[in-house]
């Protein structure tokens, strides 16, 4: 995917300097939003000149939309991954587990494209139409033939797809709810662990032809 590059940084230093203002955007996108986030807030998170921002990026517009590039990379790769060839269950399962991965590696990625969503997805509309469709389209069709050879239970592939993702993308989103709840905000590994093994025994037995 291509990425949006104002000012093309040709030194280590530099290349520093719009990593870590990058980092300081995705801070402040993920709590505010879009429209609830400023530059200033971006430079101050920074601690980087307004200015100096700006020689980097033109516009917030700018930072926002290669975050949401690069989120849409990671986005796409999980379920990229999903091989034709294998066992369904275990695809299924290996899948399911990527998301979760991904819900505890990158939460503030996850919650930065879910604001972007509930706002309509005005800057991301054509990924989601293009390139995340077509992926999505492509292993539906793979989970369709699962089923027509008798290896899953029948059911649609895309809502079951949109299942996974609703799941699995709540840990992230709903991450404070989640910790108020359990009282284990300082396990994340064993709250993940616990996550996966629940919505193995959700999905598999569901789909599992007896």
């Amino acid at each position: 995917m291509k990425k949006t590059n104002s000012k093309t940084p040709t030194t280590r230093i530099q290349r520093q300097k719009r990593l870590v203002i990058l980092e300081a955007a995705l801070e402040v996108f993920s709590k505010h939003g879009f429209r609830g986030s400023t530059l200033d807030q971006i430079a101050s998170e920074a601690g980087i000149s307004k200015p100096n921002i700006l020689y980097y990026y033109a516009s917030k517009q700018e930072m926002h939309k290669e975050l949401i590039e690069r989120m849409m990379d990671k986005w796409l790769a999980p379920l990229e991954e999903m091989n034709a060839k294998g066992d369904p269950i275990a695809e299924i399962s290996a899948y399911i587990k990527r998301k979760l991965e991904m819900a505890r590696d990158y939460p503030r990625q996850s919650r930065l494209f879910n604001n972007e969503i509930l706002q309509g997805a005005p800057h991301i509309i054509d990924l989601l139409e293009g390139e995340l469709k077509i992926l999505v389209d492509e292993k539906a069709k793979v989970i369709a033939n699962w089923m027509k050879k008798g290896r899953l239970t029948k059911t649609d592939p895309y809502h079951l797809i949109f299942s996974i993702w609703a799941t699995t993308q709540h840990y992230a989103d709903f991450d404070v709810q989640v910790c108020a709840v359990l009282g284990e905000k300082s396990a994340i590994n064993h709250r993940f662990k616990v996550a996966q093994k629940h919505l193995d025994l959700l999905f598999v037995r569901a789909l599992e032809v007896e």
